[in-house]
């Protein structure tokens, strides 16, 4: 008999690729979706599927979403705004609800939250101290739920609409370089992610701390190790294009003005550049593989040859 698991998230990026992660996997999801979902439903594992409509400010259909859940994973949350407000309302006061109704099921389920490693430094932005907070939420509402979360660093792979510009840059022979030239960071592919939720789902899942997370390359990348790993698949060179810390502060201000005055969530912001521009966002993820044994099948190479592929394939959204 298929396990049932509550899932919010489901439409975007990463909550799909663990959609359909879930499905192979043998689990029942019930997936949590809003009133503005128009997104293709999958094509396969429909009947593994069951959706509840309704959002994280609607307390019924969260109760909905997780009673008689065995696990619940939150991959919902917001990556643009203008104010902490905007932030705060998914990120922290989302995650609280949705632990609370899931604490009040009899039995308690299982409860695994996508933070970011952005969480390690609330004060770089308002996005990293809303996922900061939003995991401190989640260990007060727990109470005695079994509960973890995952911080994953930059998160790529086909269907991710953030990172598609600069693949798309790339790809045509030239990268722009956001940050110091000697910056060290991780990254991890999206079915990498997926897998290793997939893998603390089979675990005991109740640390009551944060995991980090990355594709295994032990003191990350550089800026130029990302930039030659793409030549080389792409079989061409891609120049380096600095663009200046004071270029992208006068950006973000007038992309926040302007968001203001036209009413849209805007991706640079002045927090943004200073994430951006954080010299070391490095993880380490011995904890997570001494709990579940987890390893990366996907490092940066592989990982971006599959990205490139779907992207001259003219299929990068995955359904």
């Amino acid at each position: 008999m298929s396990r049932t698991l509550a899932l919010t998230g489901s439409t975007g990026f990463i909550g799909a690729a663990l959609l359909r992660k879930l499905i192979r996997t043998g689990w029942k999801v019930r997936a949590l979706y809003r009133n503005a979902f128009s997104r293709s439903r999958p094509a396969t594992g429909e009947g593994a599927i069951e959706w509840i409509r309704g959002c994280l400010e609607d307390s019924e259909s969260l109760i909905r979403l997780v009673q008689g859940v065995e696990a619940v994973v939150h991959c919902a949350g917001v990556i643009r705004g203008a104010t902490a407000d905007e932030f705060r309302k998914v990120n922290v006061e989302g995650v609280e609800r949705l632990a609370e109704a899931a604490r009040c099921m009899p039995p308690r389920p299982r409860f695994l939250l996508m933070s970011s490693l952005a969480a390690r430094n609330p004060h770089l932005s308002d996005y990293a101290a809303s996922k900061h907070d939003g995991e401190d939420a989640l260990r007060s509402a727990a109470g005695g739920m079994a509960w973890t979360a995952l911080r994953p660093p930059a998160v790529y792979g086909p269907g991710d609409r953030e990172t598609l510009p600069l693949v798309r840059c790339m790809q045509w022979g030239f990268s722009p370089v956001l940050g110091p030239r000697d910056a060290r960071f991780s990254v991890l592919f999206v079915e990498d992610l997926a897998d290793a939720v997939c893998r603390l789902l089979e675990s005991t899942l109740g640390s009551g701390v944060p995991f980090e997370i990355h594709d295994g390359q032990t003191g990350g990348y550089t800026w130029e190790a990302l930039i030659q790993t793409v030549a080389r698949i792409i079989r061409k060179p891609v120049r380096q294009v600095r663009v200046p810390t004071v270029v992208m502060r006068v950006a973000a201000r007038g992309n926040l003005r302007l968001s203001r005055a036209f009413g849209y969530a805007p991706m640079l912001t002045p927090g943004k550049v200073r994430e951006l521009t954080h010299p070391n966002w490095v993880c380490n993820d011995a904890a997570l593989r001494r709990a579940t044994g987890w390893e990366p099948r996907f490092h940066l190479e592989a990982g971006m040859r599959q990205t490139l592929q779907h992207l001259r394939a003219g299929r990068w959204v995955i359904e």
